[in-house]
């Protein structure tokens, strides 16, 4: 698992817009996602993370990990991805998984496409996982 703050913080920030413009929450979600073949937001204290983190390390998937918690906008961007998967102002909505640039859902998601046997190709078509 990666995490820079640094590289966190600089993604939040428009490429090319004048002054300290910011895109908005989805934008940035959108951005990120794609930048990677396998994205995890988090917040660094749930345990729902910590499990489906391990899930992608234990196939051999290194994700990039943006912990939520850890990131001065990490509550807009929580909720931008709560009305992305329809938790729409419920409970936190965190983990959220991205597979080549394509949300893949919830905690709820993600384990239903493991044990279904659709995870793996996600993973192979996205280059994060080879064998």
């Amino acid at each position: 698992m990666q995490y820079s703050p640094a590289a966190a913080a600089e993604a939040w920030h428009v490429r090319g817009s004048s002054g300290s413009g910011c895109a908005d929450p989805l934008e940035r979600v959108e951005r990120l996602a794609a930048e990677n073949a396998v994205v995890i937001f988090s917040v660094s204290t749930c345990c729902m993370c910590h499990a489906v983190k391990r899930l992608f390390c234990g196939m051999g998937v290194h994700p990039t990990v943006y912990e939520l918690d850890e990131d001065p906008r990490g509550a807009e961007v929580e909720r931008a991805l709560s009305l992305l998967v329809g938790a729409g102002g419920g409970p936190p909505s965190v983990p959220v998984v991205f597979i080549g640039g394509k949300l893949v859902g919830a905690m709820d998601m993600v384990m239903a496409s493991h044990i279904n046997g659709t995870l793996v190709p996600l993973l192979k078509e996205a280059g994060a996982l080879w064998l």
